[in-house]
């Protein structure tokens, strides 16, 4: 609806576009998907002394700067033909081949688009989401020309600037002096027109370049502070730049939004009193339908989908009903105007190495060519940072600093948690980071479990076989009687007279046997 309507359209004239149409809370939470959607305020129409909240086409797709040049097509761009998007191909009305593919929906690019969720869209629509939300797709304007007196303000290139002579704020709907200005305001002014001409902007698209600057400054500049008023939690989507260690749904390390270890490995003694939740996978999908949670039918699917950190969406989601959804959106945890969450079992870094089925979670930074890479591993073109997935994890958890900083090669980085972003701190420059699960399949768990319940069962027929005092010795058994003055008697004996106070104690001893103490702990 917005990519027909060049791009925007106001708040309540889309609400009645929508089928339904959604209630004002409903689209309220859509609309913090702020990967879709940016909103603004934006001047009424003249007369009119209130703003009116604009919400603009947002979408983080963007054209290959590789493409021709030797990109692999693991870049996650679109392969295009970037005349084509403007509108003037000069091969294509020559009627000769352009090295450069035409088509939207070609392999690679329909693959793109179904990560996005926009491959509905056509190649019009596309047109105008690339051109508002790619900054590599439009000429710069002049800043200089904005500064100074003369024809040309202070820029020193006068007529052989290759940036636009425009007013900037004329192009960002902000311009107070108006027809007034000195500055020009026409696009279709010879020095302009021949600028945009050559870089193959049709005259169509020409026409609509104040609205599609204006749209793409809004995306950058958007009025970020039109919902902050609010309270975070009365919408359950929230923005991009969220920091992650609030987000409920997948980082929250409540023990009320874990899976029992227990219960999946075996049985928990709690049963129904247990403040865990008890399932048979070490994660569960759920959505919300604002009263209660309920579980998705194809979790699985959706699971392995979220441990890949190239996918932000999932298609072809299903109710336990058989009921098909609209996309979950992982960003946000959202589908379409319901909550989605997802709990799981504690993170591996929090338990010993031999407690099975804990989520192992592993954490990427995106390269240049738009490849996640995962941390302390090299790929051949970048060296091993100094930290690993687990200690950026146990670092996260751990809720201290913000920052962290490490090496990779001779380069040193600050990777910030709030904003989950990686700054090399020598040249500035910035890429995400993410993260993500390591997928288990339903047939992993029931072998892992399986294989744990028998390495038990033979600990156990160990131990039963122990008859003399030698086997005692070489099955590695022994009694170690604590002295009552350390640290480890003194919180043994206050643990056990907590619910025995009247009772003396002794002498305590301590069992130290590695296999018995593994099943101890199970």
């Amino acid at each position: 609806v917005l990519c027909a309507s060049q791009g925007c359209l106001e708040q309540a004239e889309l609400q009645r576009w929508l089928p339904g149409p959604p209630s004002a809370e409903e689209l309220s939470a859509l609309l913090r998907d702020s990967q879709r959607f940016t909103l603004v305020q934006r001047p009424g129409e003249a007369g009119a002394a209130a703003a009116v909240a604009v919400v603009v086409a947002t979408s983080p797709v963007r054209l290959c700067r590789e493409y021709g040049a030797g990109c692999p097509g693991q870049c996650g761009r679109l392969h295009l033909c970037k005349y084509h998007l403007k509108g003037y191909c000069r091969n294509q009305v020559a009627r000769k081949e352009c090295r450069f593919t035409h088509n939207f929906y070609s392999d690679h690019n329909l693959h793109i688009l179904k990560c996005y969720g926009l491959e509905k869209l056509n190649s019009a629509e596309l047109c105008q989401l690339l051109l508002q939300n790619d900054p590599s797709l439009l000429p710069e304007v002049c800043l200089h020309y904005n500064k100074g007196d003369g024809p040309h303000g202070s820029c020193t290139f006068k007529m052989s600037c290759t940036k636009l002579h425009v007013c900037q704020y004329f192009l960002r709907g902000q311009c107070r002096f108006g027809s007034s200005c000195k500055r020009s305001h026409d696009l279709l002014k010879s020095e302009s027109l021949e600028k945009l001409l050559k870089q193959g902007m049709s005259s169509d698209n020409i026409e609509k370049l104040p609205s599609i600057y204006r749209n793409m400054y809004d995306i950058k500049n958007g009025n970020k502070s039109m919902y902050d008023m609010e309270d975070d939690k009365s919408s359950p989507c929230k923005e991009r730049n969220y920091s992650p260690r609030q987000q409920s749904s997948t980082t929250k390390d409540d023990e009320s939004e874990q899976i029992c270890l227990y219960n999946l490995y075996k049985s928990c003694g709690f049963k129904e009193k247990c403040i865990r939740t008890h399932f048979h996978l070490p994660y569960r999908w759920q959505i919300s339908d604002g009263n209660t949670w309920k579980d998705l039918k194809n979790m699985e699917e959706i699971e392995k989908a979220y441990c890949d950190p190239s996918k932000i969406r999932f298609n072809n989601c299903v109710t336990e009903s058989g009921a098909l959804l609209a996309c979950i959106c992982f960003l946000n945890m959202c589908c379409g105007f319901a909550k989605v969450r997802r709990l799981s079992t504690a993170s591996s870094v929090t338990k010993p190495p031999h407690f099975i089925l804990t989520t192992e979670w592993i954490w990427y930074w995106k390269n240049e060519f738009g490849i996640w890479q995962e941390y302390g591993k090299e790929d051949g073109l970048h060296a091993a940072a100094t930290v690993s997935s687990d200690d950026l994890e146990k670092a996260y958890l751990a809720k201290g600093s913000p920052k962290l900083n490490f090496k990779a090669g001779t380069q040193e980085y600050e990777l910030n948690f709030e904003t989950m972003i990686q700054k090399n701190l020598r040249y500035t420059t910035e890429r995400e980071i993410c993260r993500r699960p390591k997928f288990v399949s339903q047939t992993e768990v029931e072998k892992t479990r399986a294989s744990a319940l028998d390495r038990v069962a033979l600990l156990c027929r160990r131990c039963l076989l122990v008859e003399d005092e030698a086997s005692f010795s070489n099955f590695s058994l022994q009694l170690i009687q604590l002295q009552s003055c350390s640290e480890e008697y003194k919180k043994v004996k206050v643990d056990f007279q907590r619910t025995m106070p009247r009772t003396a104690v002794t002498k305590i001893c301590r069992v130290q046997n590695p296999s018995l103490w593994e099943l101890y702990q199970w």
